[in-house]
């Protein structure tokens, strides 16, 4: 089934960014609250805006690379990008996959210190997940649901997408690009739509994502696809 969708990069309040402090790899054993998964992972996340757009991205490496979905920057002649620290860097499209609305950004400059997210697998139905990003220009927002279904199409203005995870953690325009996490804060997928059978651009309690595994190796995530590389 395709379901149409909205994609969530244009649309400003702000919340407090936790402050970034290196922490250790999640273990097999470690369940934490979403609380401490915000914590964890915030540091991770950043504010984009272009000329006419908000979006989220994520850092990805230790040199900084930043995933993001492709529409919030596809066009834009400047992109600029907020750390969780306040330190703000003017960035520049590394690579970009706009097949799987997925584009990777190299900032110019870095904070002091760097938190790059811990990149993990698939999803399953019914699992917990975490959403962080910037709803509305509400920055540093969280939000959880759990995985309602795996392998999903949207068709929306940007193109059609597949093999998407499905879930309903609340997500609206601002939040594409984030990282959507499992229950450990391990990122499994990069935010990018929401159902809109209203033609609104309200969440509607179904939002999907593009698998981690696929965002950065194209095709079906088995590393051997077109898609941007870290």
């Amino acid at each position: 089934m395709v379901v149409l969708a909205f994609l969530l990069g244009r649309t400003t309040s702000t919340q407090s960014a936790p402050s970034p402090s290196r922490s250790p790899t999640p273990t097999a054993t470690t369940s934490p609250t979403v609380s401490e998964i915000f914590q964890r992972v915030g540091p991770s996340v950043v504010v984009i805006r272009t000329d006419d757009a908000i979006g989220t991205g994520v850092i990805a490496a230790d040199n900084g690379t930043i995933v993001t979905a492709n529409h919030v920057i596809d066009g834009a002649k400047t992109i600029n990008v907020t750390f969780s620290d306040g330190t703000k860097a003017r960035a520049r499209v590394a690579s970009a996959d706009p097949g799987q609305d997925i584009a990777l950004l190299m900032p110019e400059s870095l904070p002091e210190i760097l938190v790059p997210a811990v990149l993990g697998g698939s999803g399953e139905v019914g699992a917990p997940v975490v959403a962080i990003g910037n709803p509305l220009g509400l920055t540093f927002s969280v939000s959880s649901g759990v995985v309602s279904g795996l392998n999903r199409a949207s068709k929306s203005d940007g193109g059609d997408l597949e093999g998407l995870i499905q879930f309903d953690a609340s997500v609206n325009p601002g939040s594409s690009g984030g990282p959507l996490l499992d229950a450990r804060g391990l990122v499994i997928g990069i935010v990018v739509s929401i159902a809109d059978p209203g033609k609104d651009e309200a969440f509607a309690g179904i939002a999907f994502a593009v698998p981690i595994g696929t965002a950065l190796s194209g095709g079906d995530g088995d590393g051997d696809g077109n898609g941007p590389q870290i």
